[in-house]
């Protein structure tokens, strides 16, 4: 008996030595397990990490790249910080008629309810080479025109019925995946029928993958997912798309309108300025820069997102002009485009948002003392629920009166200006909690932004990059 035991503890001895020596067969990896804590307006990951949503669009990312030129995108944007990837499984333009690079079309005989094998061989290709870059695919099952045209190419081929069959061969195909489920498609529901498309859908996914994967929706310009189905628990984070009808567009109001809604849920802005894209699609307009990115980035950051998602015109639609005409004005190669300076400048934002515990921030504009009338120079700030850390964002590079009384828990104070344009921090001091102080920046004028952070200087993560 004696030896019996022996054995059996000989056996037993290396694995419970090694506890993570367990079988993974079937699992996904800790850090693709996104979740939503109740009452929180953040996305959780893994073990009590916190999860920041650095988005890019690339709409036709399935559709027009082969592997190679996706392999040369993705790793272009994880070395970017990048987080996720915005793509559409049923494209937007010809989608349904024109084939891959593979020369695949998505659907037989342009049924939903037939998925063509060989076209998702290359969507699994592209999910899992984007997993080796620990990225996140925010997977579109459809652009929107395909269950309401509206505008664009279509047809409408989407019922209710065939989007459940549609969902749940996409739920089974990439559960235990490096998903979020994106619905919509720069499409709102306008009719009874789109619901119940839409509602359809959702429960086809949710029965594919046991409803284990995050879930928002991409409404069209200037809309919001919580005017549609904020109420509905299947929607776990809110989207808006503020578009590309005009420079200094207040995404700060969407986000303001979210944060008083029940129940919390966590909001990204998903389709803000494209980078060298025409304003309001007219060329003759001029185009938008990296200043109208990092604007349309640091309002919504500051005014309670979860996250962003940056968008370069010609990198969304693969801008090839040996392929493919313009759509809206393209005028640069999307390789060259990969490396426009609003890309680095996402990187820059999301490095000084996680050297802090950045959701705990609380959009509080009463710090804020000086005039602050809105307009293209409107100031947006956040204090820490701690009240132990504030950030501030000067897009013009306006001087700011601060309220230091309102960091209650910091006797002490580490002032910085951090530069977004290239990620720089520059010191101001150390100071004593007192009173009212101004801050002016050390350049001002259209374009020249800056970020003013305040921390309690006795915190481990005080000064980002100042020391």
């Amino acid at each position: 008996m004696k030896n019996s035991v022996l054995c059996l503890l000989m056996i037993l001895f290396p694995l419970l030595a090694h506890p993570q020596v367990r079988s993974t067969a079937g699992s996904q990896p800790s850090w693709q397990k996104l979740y939503i804590i109740k009452d929180k307006r953040f996305i959780s990951q893994g073990n009590s990490k916190v999860f920041y949503w650095l988005g890019d669009t690339a709409w036709e990312l399935f559709h027009r790249l082969p592997r190679e030129e996706v392999d040369l995108y993705l790793k272009n944007r994880a070395d970017k910080g990048f987080t996720v990837i915005q793509a559409a499984a049923l494209a937007e333009f010809d989608g349904l008629t024109q084939p891959n690079a593979y020369g695949q079309l998505p659907l037989v005989n342009n049924n939903p309810a037939q998925p063509n094998e060989a076209y998702f061989k290359h969507i699994d290709y592209v999910i899992d080479k984007a997993a080796q870059y620990q990225l996140f695919v925010a997977l579109l099952p459809t652009w929107g025109d395909k269950f309401n045209k509206k505008w664009g190419n279509g047809p409408e081929v989407f019922s209710p019925e065939n989007a459940r069959i549609y969902g749940e061969f996409l739920g089974n195909r990439y559960k235990n995946k490096n998903v979020i489920w994106m619905l919509g498609g720069d499409r709102n529901p306008e009719n009874e029928q789109h619901y119940k498309i839409i509602r359809a859908m959702v429960e086809g996914l949710k029965a594919g993958d046991e409803g284990s994967r995050l879930m928002t929706y991409y409404p069209t310009g200037n809309s919001n997912s919580a005017a549609f189905f904020h109420q509905e628990p299947w929607l776990n984070i809110n989207m808006f798309q503020s578009g590309q009808m005009g420079r200094n567009r207040q995404n700060y109001v969407m986000m303001r309108q979210n944060n008083y809604l029940f129940p919390v849920k966590p909001t990204i802005d998903g389709g803000a300025r494209y980078e060298n894209g025409p304003i309001n699609w007219n060329p003759e307009l001029g185009y938008f820069d990296d200043f109208d990115v990092r604007q349309a980035a640091w309002w919504a950051a500051l005014s309670g997102a979860a996250g962003h998602t940056y968008g370069s015109h010609d990198v969304w639609q693969f801008f090839d002009p040996k392929r493919n005409p313009p759509i809206s004005y393209a005028r640069t190669h999307w390789k060259r485009s990969l490396d426009l300076p609003g890309a680095y400048q996402m990187g820059y934002l999301r490095r000084l948002m996680e050297s802090h515990p950045w959701w705990r921030l609380m959009p509080e504009q009463r710090l804020i003392k000086n005039d602050n009338p809105e307009g293209a120079a409107y100031q947006i700030a956040a204090l820490s629920e701690d009240a132990n850390f504030m950030m501030a964002y000067t897009p013009y590079g306006k001087s700011l009166q601060i309220d230091l009384s309102m960091l209650k828990a910091a006797p002490r104070l580490l002032a910085y200006w951090f530069n977004p344009r290239d990620g720089v921090s520059i010191l101001i001091g150390n100071l004593k909690n007192e009173g009212v102080l101004e801050f002016k920046p050390y350049a001002a004028g259209p374009g020249t932004d800056w970020v003013l952070v305040l921390d309690d200087a006795t915190q481990s993560w005080a000064g980002y990059g100042v020391r």
